[in-house]
């Protein structure tokens, strides 16, 4: 689930950069069939990209158990019962499958719409074009090669400029850009950006339209009057390149602008900085994995020597195997707790190895019944390298290194072994790092008695001196508009360095806090271990251990969410600001 929040996340994130990249850089150029490109390259970028994840594999040295007794170290905490709590991840996938099913209703309502119009109506093939002419009070549209219009509402001149407008939806397949762009709406209906987004895709077709029915068309001042025309029609079909749209004056004003200089195409590679930003922040997984040490066994020991145990092993026996090993190993050795049953065979013995360095082994071996064969062995390889293990009737067993003590962990086949692990200690889990907080800047507050006013079209369409002076007004308009762009613009570039930065120092932070979690996951495994080790697994100390164990993890899981509730609350400041 949380992988599905991600996911989308980051899909939201590139549609708004994609969208960012096009309203500030390529919004106002007339590279029209360039634009159409990179904004649905922008929407199956958004969708594919979360998905690649490239793995990094960072290697660490393995760490030894400190040497803290568990029963000192891991003392009982109180945890209070929790009480009834919402899941809010629920509650999210509730409200996105309500919206998400509320708008795939309307999408097959608008295709049943769709196809009331176009069922059982007379269809007129020209070329590749299927033209129905309807006696609704509809707009003109275009669906694949179907063009509809109502042909008694329009001049014969008009009819013809609806009719080249329309052709170049249909010849370009602009329905399939419709489609895609209302299928992502579907997808991201909760991310306001991605309405935007269609916006910007259906401006840009009817850009594309105009551009191209106008060089067929002779008469240009004739087609925007037609364009004025159809504003005063205001039913349209969905999912259909429409002639009429709210938008005639920008159509208005691209329809005079010069074409744009081809150096500007630059501004088409500007967003690949920020993708490769954004795989290298988002995209890299790092997983930590620990060094696993070669196991030494020599290919040729110069010396091995094996002192066995067996249950007939007499206490001079014992006695001189500890004399052996010191005269030719320096090795000391002292036998105690030494139990015998009524056969004279022993039912207990522990055995403490001190090899002359400070670090201990120690075995130990209790029950009613008698034990099997074990003992040391020492091997000496051509380094003159001594190495101390247990030997049981299955062979050699390593040693676990616990601190300064190696502690023979007899697995064997020892019956009613019980090792004695002098000390231990469950690994503390790492802190998770916090989002750093700094101050922002103050975001423009636009002075809305200075905001120009539309100037208002003349009711007269064809008065080509009130036209004129409509068109003039536009242009200054416009002008005016402009100049309150770059303040926005320069208070979303302060808002974006600083959040960079502060984005950098995070990531790095989590990448340690990363590695920390995957060394304290290993360690837990390893403590784990040796606690079934010192207890047994069926024993009650085992269950009194682990029972308090899982105790504090539920704690250290409790604070885990409240480092998530932490982070939802950074990512909320970070969107508002």
């Amino acid at each position: 689930m949380e992988t599905l929040f991600i996911h989308i996340a980051k899909s939201s994130g590139l549609l708004t950069l994609f969208y960012c990249a096009y309203y500030f850089l390529l919004r106002k150029e007339t590279f029209f069939n360039s634009n159409r490109w990179f904004l649905l390259s922008g929407l199956i970028t958004s969708l594919l990209l979360p998905f690649l994840v490239y793995t990094k594999i960072v290697w660490i040295d393995p760490v030894s158990i400190p040497t803290i007794n568990y029963s000192q170290a891991y003392l009982p905490q109180t945890i209070q019962d929790e009480a009834f709590k919402i899941n809010w991840n629920y509650v999210f996938i509730a409200i996105y499958c309500i919206g998400f099913l509320a708008l795939i209703i309307k999408f097959v309502a608008d295709f049943y719409n769709l196809n009331s119009i176009l069922k059982g109506k007379k269809i007129q093939q020209q070329a590749d074009f299927k033209f129905i002419d309807v006696k609704e009070n509809i707009a003109p549209f275009s669906y694949f090669d179907y063009i509809v219009y109502n042909s008694s509402m329009y001049t014969p001149s008009e009819l013809e400029n609806i009719i080249e407008h329309e052709k170049v939806h249909s010849d370009q397949n602009h329905t399939i850009d419709v489609i895609i762009s209302r299928v992502f709406c579907v997808l991201f209906w909760f991310n306001p950006i991605i309405w935007l987004y269609k916006k910007a895709i259906l401006q840009n077709l009817e850009f594309i339209a105009d551009s191209v029915a106008l060089k067929k068309i002779s008469d240009k001042k004739a087609y925007q009057y037609t364009l004025l025309k159809i504003t005063t029609h205001e039913s349209c079909v969905a999912i259909t390149n429409h002639f009429y749209q709210s938008l005639i004056k920008k159509r208005i004003v691209m329809l005079n602008k010069n074409q744009s200089k081809r150096r500007n195409s630059w501004k088409y590679y500007a967003i690949l900085p920020a993708l490769v930003a954004f795989v290298f922040l988002f995209q890299i997984k790092t997983v930590a994995q620990e060094k696993k040490e070669a196991l030494e066994i020599p290919e040729a020991p110069a010396n091995v020597d094996v002192y066995k145990i067996k249950n007939t092993t007499t206490d001079e026996e014992l006695k001189e195997m500890t004399v052996k090993l010191k005269k030719i190993h320096n090795v000391d050795v002292e036998i105690s707790e030494v139990k015998r049953n009524s056969n004279n065979q022993l039912t207990a013995i522990k055995v403490d190895v001190e090899k002359g360095t400070g670090r201990d082994q120690t075995i130990q071996i209790e029950g009613d019944y008698a034990i099997k064969s074990c003992g040391i062995i020492i091997s000496v390889d051509n380094n003159n390298n001594k190495k101390i293990n247990i030997i049981t009737d299955d062979g050699i067993e390593k040693p676990i290194v616990v601190g300064d003590n190696l502690i023979l962990n007899g697995t064997g086949s020892c019956k009613n072994k019980a090792i004695t692990i002098t000390s231990l200690t469950p690994p503390v889990p790492p802190t998770p790092p916090v989002f750093p907080a700094g101050p922002m800047p103050q975001a423009p507050t636009p002075d809305m008695s200075k905001m120009p006013k539309p100037p208002v079209p003349p009711s007269n369409p064809k008065d080509k001196a009130a036209m004129s002076k409509f068109e003039k007004e536009m242009s200054e308009f416009e002008k005016k508009m402009e100049s309150f762009e770059p303040d926005m613009s320069a208070y979303e570039k302060q808002v974006e360095e600083i959040m960079s930065k502060h984005e950098a120092i995070f990531e790095k932070e989590m990448q340690k806090y990363e590695l920390a979690m995957d060394k304290f996951n290993d360690d837990m495994e390893k403590f784990t271990e040796d606690i079934q080790i010192k207890y047994g697994k069926d024993s009650k100390e085992y269950e009194i251990n682990m029972k308090q164990f899982e105790k504090d993890m539920k704690i250290f899981e409790k604070n885990m969410k409240l480092h998530e509730k932490e982070m939802k609350k950074m990512e909320k400041e970070s969107q508002k600001s």
